[in-house]
């Protein structure tokens, strides 16, 4: 599998945004977690790069923020929504593969996630995970899952 740097990326998503403007159309893209969109066939990029694996995880209480670097004018152009990182949190939680399985990292990512978005304990993180999410569709593997990491971030801040 070729993995794609940043730059690559970037890449592929500016000639997006200039056929776009060229097009005089806008084109809206979500961006989840380190999926891009970007012109494959000219890059030399595998066809399977990209992939939508994510669909079942969205919710629809969505909560995206658009990218600066891509906000299309109203002339055309490309528009990049990314997650805010309580939704991208809710995300991960409802998915919470173990590490390695299928190339996961969602428990660390869960714990990089409650960091920056402030999540100090599992009370706080399950409400958060419920603002996405009905009740009902939260398994219990998630909700224990999430109070096993939270506790275990408390005891390495020494919050006992």
């Amino acid at each position: 599998m070729t993995l794609l740097k940043k730059e690559d990326i970037l890449r592929g998503l500016q000639k997006i945004d200039a056929r776009a403007k060229e097009a005089g159309i806008i084109v809206d893209i979500s961006i989840y977690g380190g999926a891009a969109l970007a012109i494959a066939a000219e890059e030399g990029w595998p066809e399977n790069w990209l992939n939508d694996g994510v669909k079942g995880f969205t919710s629809a209480n969505e909560n995206m923020r658009l990218m600066e670097r891509f906000d299309a004018s109203d002339s055309g152009g490309l528009r990049i929504y990314t997650p805010a990182p309580e939704y991208l949190f809710a995300m991960k939680c409802m998915a919470m593969r173990p590490e390695g399985i299928e190339g996961s990292h969602d428990i660390s990512d869960i714990e990089s996630l409650a960091d920056i978005a402030g999540i100090r304990d599992a009370e706080m993180a399950l409400n958060i995970v419920e603002s996405f999410y009905p009740a009902s569709r939260i398994p219990p593997k998630v909700r224990f899952g999430v109070e096993e990491i939270m506790e275990r971030m408390a005891k390495r801040r020494g919050e006992e």
